[in-house]
């Protein structure tokens, strides 16, 4: 299974004798200089019908002012497989060298900013070695999530062994690109009841989605609505930046949905589905027919019972106006956080230099002891008591007590009593599903919708996608899953939206996830669900370590921190299809080579 969604494509140097000749458009090309691979492209007849016409041709000529071009290295300073950031003057970019070919393209990943240069190169495709994302080379094309936006690729020659690279100023300073895509050809009338395709939740499946059918040449009315009240947002930050606003969280702008003919309702809450005739209904009493559904309404709050539900000051962080308030009310005060899942030690670990005390509750005797082991779980529990925060383990709220409505005190089952003036519930959740109940679309015990690998449900015409889904995963022999990771629910939106298209594609993907506590970074890829065994590479105490889950004799993933990239080349290997075998990695912990599987660089498939 390869680990990216398309194939490495061929890399070409481009040598040029002549430097500005003709100043071609270079952005109305692919980077490798052919014919935009988009030109010939048409949307499913099923779907859609549009042209070439569509969207207005890019210009034919830039001026010479816009490039800047420099002697960068020398043939030989760079040998296969080996990448380097170099300097243009007008910015840096990223120069690799692989099968003796060189390209260039831009050096930090559009995701979070990480140094690309530092990440894993392999076939064709460079791996972040933050968050797993993945882009080929040649095209600079985002392959595998997360993220949404692709590199900017540039021209290079050679010159009496000298490496030119030509590059447009305004890419080496975005470091970003979108892909082209479609407009609706159709006119619009935004109180139609009817869209082609309705995508119930903003985030990153249904933005990928949408996104994905306009990249793909669909050309129909598409309408994302969403409870939420603005554009999407990185939900993952809210719990490590309490204070940024929706504006500085934002994914995309309502101005770059417009231009690309994505509608989006917010305050829109669906309420119920009526597959036979293919309808939702809102909160509001409006109503909208469909041809296609995605629903991705991701998760709630798993709820709890105690008592004293009417008192104030106790959150579920959902939105930025939830991290803003919790923020604002612990500065210099005390703070519970009841749970012990990603979002409560994030909480709590952000609230550590504001509040006056932090409290953890939590059930579990230490923190992701399911998720990623008792050894891990001590190691961060440890973190947080140097950070002066306190942990109530084996223990459960029993009462909340409050003045006026105001939180006073959280009160343990133990019969310990907490000061709180401010109380985060982060104890984990729940599929939103709830308004399905009625609709016929098949849904587990828990609630979980169950999709095929196209993401498509038991309903005609119905996809889904992201936290609320059990889906097949390749990986476990097709074992129907939930993966309710933010890079997971990217993957989900593009296969539906090709699913839709009547284009089937594979899932090839490894689930990839982070979580950032003290400055400090968890990075994990793999599905370790059930794992019966941790090998523990480093040094835990020092909170450098790599730690390899093993199901039986293969290792079904990793975690580290401080150890980049080594989460990232690890997903590369898990990707390519090849098995490591637990034995190769205990070998490997007696001989005090943590992180090292360079050996496994050169195998083959097993």
């Amino acid at each position: 299974m390869g680990g990216c969604f398309s194939k490495p494509k061929p890399v070409e140097v481009k040598v040029e004798l002549s430097l500005l000749e003709k100043e071609k458009d270079v952005d109305g090309l692919s980077p490798n200089g052919k014919a935009s691979p988009f030109a010939d492209c048409r949307p499913n007849g099923a779907l859609g019908h549009g042209s070439d016409d569509d969207s207005t041709p890019p210009p034919l000529y830039h001026k010479a002012r816009d490039y800047v071009e420099a002697s960068v290295c020398h043939v030989k300073d760079l040998e296969n497989g080996q990448m380097r950031e170099v300097d243009l003057g007008s910015g840096r970019a990223l120069l690799i060298k692989e099968h003796g070919e060189f390209s260039a393209m831009a050096h930090k990943c559009p995701h979070y900013g990480a140094p690309l240069v530092k990440g894993v190169l392999s076939k064709g495709h460079v791996r972040c070695p933050w968050h797993g994302a993945c882009f080929d080379i040649a095209t600079g094309d985002l392959e595998d999530f997360p993220g949404l936006d692709s590199l900017p690729t540039f021209q290079v020659r050679v010159e009496k062994d000298k490496v030119i690279i030509r590059a447009n100023k305004q890419a080496l300073q975005s470091q970003k690109r979108s892909k082209p895509m479609a407009r609706c050809s159709a006119v619009i009338n935004s109180s139609s009841g009817f869209s082609h395709v309705l995508i119930i939740g903003s985030g990153p499946a249904g933005l990928v989605c949408a996104e994905t059918l306009r990249q793909e040449g669909f050309t129909d009315r598409i309408v994302m609505c969403t409870k939420d009240r603005h554009p999407p947002y990185d939900r993952p930050k809210l719990s490590k930046s309490l204070e940024s606003t929706a504006e500085q969280l934002r994914l995309r702008s309502m101005d770059f949905l417009q231009d690309h003919d994505i509608e989006l309702l917010v305050d829109k809450e669906a309420v119920s589905i009526d597959v036979k005739t293919r309808s939702v209904t809102f909160e509001d009493g409006s109503r909208m027919e469909y041809k296609k559904l995605f629903i991705a309404t991701g998760s709630k709050p798993k709820p709890m019972v105690y008592n004293g539900k009417d008192v104030r000051n106790v959150f579920h962080l959902r939105t930025p106006e939830d991290a803003n308030s919790i923020a604002r009310l612990a500065n210099n005060k005390n703070a519970v956080i009841v749970g012990t899942s990603y979002v409560g030690m994030e909480v709590a670990a952000a609230l550590t230099d504001k509040a006056h005390s932090v409290s953890i509750i939590g059930i579990e005797s230490v923190p992701f002891k399911k998720a990623l082991g008792e050894k891990v779980g001590k190691a961060v529990m440890k973190l947080f008591e140097v950070n002066r925060v306190k942990f109530y383990m084996l223990n459960e709220v029993s009462e909340m007590i409050g003045q006026h409505g105001q939180l006073k005190e959280v009160v343990l089952k133990s019969g310990k009593v907490l000061r709180a003036d401010v109380c985060v519930i982060g104890a984990g959740s729940i599929p939103a599903t709830g308004f399905l109940k009625q609709s016929g679309i098949h849904m587990d015990s828990r609630g979980f919708i169950t999709v095929n690998k196209m993401m498509q449900t038991n309903a005609d015409g119905v996809f889904a996608g992201g936290d609320v889904v059990v889906f097949p995963f390749p990986p476990r022999h097709n074992k129907k899953v939930n993966i309710p990771h933010w890079q997971m629910a990217h993957v989900h939106g593009r296969v539906a939206a090709l699913g839709m298209m009547g284009r089937p594609a594979d899932l090839k993907t490894v689930p990839y996830f982070w979580s950032a506590m003290f400055g400090k970074t968890i990075r994990y890829a793999g599905y370790g669900d059930g794992f019966d065994d941790v090998i523990i590479q480093g040094d835990l105490d020092e909170l450098r370590f790599v730690a390899f889950y093993t199901r039986g004799e293969e290792v079904v993933a990793v975690a580290s921190m401080n150890y980049d990239p080594i989460v990232s080349r690890v997903a590369e290997v898990l990707g390519s299809g090849k098995t490591i075998r637990k034995r190769d990695v205990e070998i490997l912990a007696r001989l005090g080579k943590t992180g090292d599987i360079s050996w496994l660089i050169d195998k083959g498939p097993q």
